[in-house]
């Protein structure tokens, strides 16, 4: 997915949230495009759901805009903003039918009786939950309730969407079914979306674009695959995805190459970093990347010895954690192509494990 070539539609404009001189928010600016669904990932209390709240009109920021539309949102009240808001409990009414809770907000607008029961057919094809309109919220999946809740949002036509943890009450398998379909859903209505989430793979799943945050800060704003393939800090190569990272010193820095030395081994990156030679720095290498082998490969660099210490199976991929000779751990992910492989690896074998000069990256702070 990628972001829409239109101006912004969301403008995010220094916003600063102040309780009682803690920042939740600090200085915040962002631009949204119309029809994006974007995620604002980041662990608890990094101020991401104060960030919703204030779009919302939940909270007031102690300074700095927020603009919807062309609209400064400041003296809005939530009742009159052109928006929906989804939590993660989905706050539906248990005595009212699915058919019932996906009308009550239009019922309280005063719309025509006929207009609202085409609103709210519509909205029951649309998360195909049709058969199910005359049940109650307890006769319901997880999984269904969750769609009536998205067709309750979405039935009074916002002009943006926010989901507050939208999938934090599922479990992990029907989580993983629901994604797709939630996406499927909003692009097919044309909203557009701003989620809070903590779970990296739901953000980079869902979203066309990620704000990865902590203590009120974005620290990186960009694709789901940018930020993982290219993570601007150490915090975010160690905070989405699984991240080998090692404290180095930069002894070569060429344009088209650099060479850092670590405890165990010397990296050979393609590329240079515009460094000083001798400065500290870390080499982020994704498990994924690293191959493993029995002998040792020709090429001096990108290659160390190991001893495998530890082994988790997942199905699709093993995880082997590898002990160096300074006793720093080396986490490496095979996928399992084969059913029975003829050289497994096991517990204590010697191995060898390599990667090429793009697999890493090099960070400065």
């Amino acid at each position: 997915m990628t972001v829409p070539d239109k101006a912004a539609f969301l403008q995010i404009r220094d916003v600063v949230k102040d309780f009682n001189g803690f920042k939740a928010v600090d200085n915040v600016s962002l631009d949204i495009a119309k029809g994006e669904i974007f995620a604002l990932l980041g662990s608890s209390g990094c101020g991401k759901s104060t960030l919703l709240r204030m779009l919302a009109g939940f909270e007031t920021p102690t300074s700095g805009r927020i603009v919807l539309n062309g609209v400064d949102l400041a003296d809005m009240p939530p009742h009159q903003r052109p928006m929906n808001m989804m939590f993660q409990s989905y706050a539906l009414f248990p005595h009212l039918t699915v058919w019932d809770n996906i009308a009550f907000g239009l019922r309280r607008e005063g719309l025509p009786k006929e207009r609202v029961a085409e609103r709210v057919e519509a909205m029951l094809r649309l998360v195909q939950l049709a058969r199910y309109a005359t049940r109650k919220p307890h006769q319901l999946s997880g999984g269904q309730q969750q769609r009536v809740a998205l067709a309750r949002s979405l039935a009074k036509q916002p002009q943006l969407l926010l989901l507050d943890e939208p999938l934090g009450a599922l479990d992990k398998k029907l989580r993983e079914e629901t994604q797709i379909e939630l996406v499927n859903i909003i692009e097919s209505v044309g909203v557009t979306c701003v989620m809070v989430t903590h779970d990296q793979e739901e953000a980079m799943t869902m979203a066309s674009r990620i704000a990865v945050m902590s203590e009120g800060r974005f620290l990186q704003v960009g694709a789901p695959g940018d930020i993982y393939e290219t993570p601007a800090t150490r915090f975010v190569a160690d905070f989405i995805g699984n991240v080998n990272l090692m404290d180095g010193t930069l002894e070569v820095d060429e344009a088209d190459h650099c060479v850092i030395g670590v405890a165990d081994c010397r990296h050979f990156v393609g590329h240079g970093i515009t460094g000083i030679v001798g400065m500290p720095v870390t080499v982020a290498l994704r498990p994924e990347k690293i191959h493993l082998s029995r002998h040792q490969p020709g090429d001096e660099f990108n290659t160390v010895r190991g001893t495998i210490k530890e082994m988790a199976y997942f199905g699709s991929f093993t995880v082997y954690h590898l002990e160096l000779a300074s006793k720093a751990r080396l986490k490496v992910s095979m996928t399992n192509i084969q059913r029975h492989r003829d050289d497994e690896y096991t517990w204590g074998d010697e191995v060898w494990a390599h990667w090429s000069r793009s697999s890493h990256v090099v960070l400065t702070q």
